[in-house]
């Protein structure tokens, strides 16, 4: 794969880039001129029709498998961004995973999982990204605006969510004179795989009317927000953007 080396072309990394948000997501930094590595955790079919789509548009991209809470696998993720196409400029953390249940009734086996996926995930790729990224980079994790919304049976992903926001705050001020942004974006109800799951439809319909805009969000609505903070938001630095129609 020598011949897509470049040192000139930004480089995006995108966690959970093989669908939903994060394929979108990817698709949208390829098109703005990045070279993409796509992590994907399970479905190596989904992550490699996400290459064909973007390489078929014109855009390079390759597709890597991590489970982003390995600290030896997620290395190792950054190594083939950095073999590949030459560093490392944007890293995109949408990886995550969510239980839904009261409190009284959350499996603990549920809770331990979201915790490593959603926490330790986070540190460790956030981790990769402020050892490895170049001058000018950013870092985009992903939180919830569940979690100033306070809706029953989100307490457990909620919380896992309070410490990505803690995470991506403290990162963004000791990463001071590295001209690297951090930041989070907490979407509301987006029509993903992940939101619609269990969900019946007067349940859906209620909550897209909760947005003055009255519907759910796209993950097109959310790549949008990604491209900015990736690209010209260079004076937007510590802050959870809540991309969710207006809700309160």
């Amino acid at each position: 794969m020598s011949e897509q080396h470049t040192t000139t072309r930004r480089v995006a990394i995108v966690t959970g880039g093989s669908r939903g948000i994060g394929r979108e997501s990817a698709e949208r930094l390829a098109s703005d001129g990045f070279a993409v590595v796509i992590n994907y955790v399970g479905n190596q079919a989904e992550a490699d029709s996400a290459v064909a789509a973007i390489t078929a548009a014109g855009g390079q991209a390759v597709a890597f498998r991590a489970d982003v809470a390995d600290e030896v696998a997620v290395s190792a993720l950054f190594d083939t961004a950095e073999e590949t196409f030459g560093g490392v400029d944007v890293v995109v953390h949408v990886a995550g995973v969510m239980t839904l249940a009261p409190l009284v009734d959350t499996d603990l086996d549920a809770l331990d999982r979201m915790h490593r996926t959603n926490i330790r995930g986070t540190f460790v790729v956030d981790q990769q990204a402020a050892r490895r990224l170049r001058k000018g980079g950013a870092v985009i994790n992903f939180s919830s605006s569940v979690l100033s919304l306070a809706m029953p049976g989100y307490s457990a992903y909620a919380a896992t969510k309070g410490a990505v926001e803690a995470m991506t705050l403290i990162l963004a001020r000791e990463l001071r004179g590295r001209d690297i942004t951090v930041n989070a974006v907490a979407p509301g109800p987006t029509a993903t795989a992940l939101f619609l799951d269990g969900k019946d439809e007067q349940t859906i319909a209620r909550l897209a009317g909760q947005a003055p805009l009255g519907r759910l969000g796209t993950p097109q609505d959310i790549a949008e927000v990604i491209s900015f903070l990736a690209g010209p938001a260079r004076w937007v630095n510590g802050q959870v953007l809540r991309a969710n129609g207006g809700i309160v």
